[in-house]
């Protein structure tokens, strides 16, 4: 079934704003987003919750607040290392020549896709 000149006019319209995210989305890439969670950090981190959980029931147990609020602090400390995103090793590969292998398989994904929904409009006009 061809679509109407209705519907024609709001895919056309639906194409020109995905183009435009496109763009919009790739612009807000920036060296915040680059990196990955760093599996010798998450490590620590556990590692630092663990300490930190043992200060904390043991500073209550004992009733030393000090010890207690030093294991919260701990604790709070690895999570947040854990959380961390690293910015040197395998990230520093992806953010140099990474980045651009990454966008030109975008790209590339890009292309295909658009090529496949020229081929669908084609066979669609034919019908």
């Amino acid at each position: 079934m061809p679509l109407s000149e209705h519907e024609q006019r709001l895919l056309e319209q639906l194409e020109k704003q995905l183009h435009e995210d496109r763009r919009f989305a790739s612009s807000m890439k920036g060296p915040a987003n680059v990196g990955r969670l760093s599996t010798r950090n998450i490590a620590l981190g556990i590692l630092l919750v663990i300490i930190g959980l043992a200060g904390l029931i043991f500073g209550i147990s004992q009733h030393v607040i000090i010890l207690g609020v030093a294991g919260f602090a701990v604790m709070f400390g690895g999570v947040l290392l854990a959380l961390t995103k690293s910015a040197t090793g395998k990230v520093g590969r992806a953010a140099g020549n990474g980045a651009k292998s990454a966008a030109k398989s975008n790209s590339q994904f890009m292309s295909s896709l658009e090529e496949r929904w020229n081929q669908r409009k084609r066979d669609q006009s034919d019908s």
